[in-house]
């Protein structure tokens, strides 16, 4: 069983027909890449995917299971994570208490254990800093975590800590929009690194939107193409990279 299934998804704004019969699966532990010129439909398929658009038409299953319409909570507790082509960061919080934010889909205490801060309330919170710091060594980010705001880190460790936050609501699915957005070539190439560990330390299932080509060849298995909200192809990373009609469709036509 493919771990995302979606058939024939389609949303309308108005007159607009943004999205139109898209058809997608992906297995569990691809990195996939959806891909298309500005304007194509990318972000609105995120938007049907994570619950902030609901579809005029088609199914999304993950796992097996139909999400189709749900809310955003309940996708993500279903197992739908994304960040953003712009960061968003709780930037005055610390580096810590960022991830700590995504950890609360998976740890509870009441609110009296909160504000009477009783034991179980220390032991929940123990837990949540112990996991908090195991994800941030992994994103090389554990060092000062307690102390560092979000707003004082670079650019490119912001667009990890985005990706660590989101790696602590427990997905099965991430969806990474623009992750390269911004970055310079050395930043980039730390960014594909830090995707690659993501996949080997976690066996995450990863669907990814993105301009930069040299990124897209170098980590995704495969890719769809949209265009005016319809697929143009899809398939093998390279096959669909030198396929004229994907040319011709970032490049125009002589």
């Amino acid at each position: 069983m493919a771990l995302l299934e979606v058939n024939n998804l389609a949303i309308q704004f108005g007159g607009l027909r943004a999205v139109d019969d898209f058809d997608l699966t992906i297995e569990k532990g691809e990195l996939y890449g959806l891909i298309g010129p500005n304007g194509a439909g990318k972000t609105t398929v995120f938007n049907l995917l994570t619950g902030e658009y609901k579809p005029n038409e088609g199914i999304i299953k993950l796992d097996g299971t139909n999400i189709t319409g749900k809310s955003p909570i309940e996708i993500n507790k279903a197992g739908i994570a994304r960040t953003f082509q712009n960061i968003r960061l709780f930037r005055q919080l610390t580096v810590l208490d960022n991830v700590k934010v995504g950890l609360h889909n998976r740890y509870h205490y009441s609110t009296a254990a909160s504000i009477l801060r009783l034991p179980s309330y220390y032991k929940v919170e123990k837990e949540m800093n112990e996991k908090a710091y195991e994800l941030l060594k992994v994103f090389s980010l554990d060092r000062d975590a307690d102390t560092t705001l979000a707003s004082n880190l670079p650019y490119g460790a912001q667009r990890k800590l985005e990706i660590a936050r989101a790696m602590a609501t427990g997905p099965k699915l991430l969806l990474l929009d623009e992750p390269a957005a911004g970055m310079n070539p050395n930043e980039t190439q730390e960014l594909m690194d830090t995707i690659s560990l993501i996949r080997r330390e976690f066996g995450m299932t990863i669907l990814l939107i993105e301009h930069d080509m040299k990124l897209v060849s170098g980590i995704c298995e495969k890719l769809t193409v949209l265009n005016f909200g319809r697929i143009l192809t899809q398939g093998a990373t390279q096959e669909v990279l030198t396929n004229p009609e994907v040319i011709r469709a970032y490049l125009g036509d002589d």
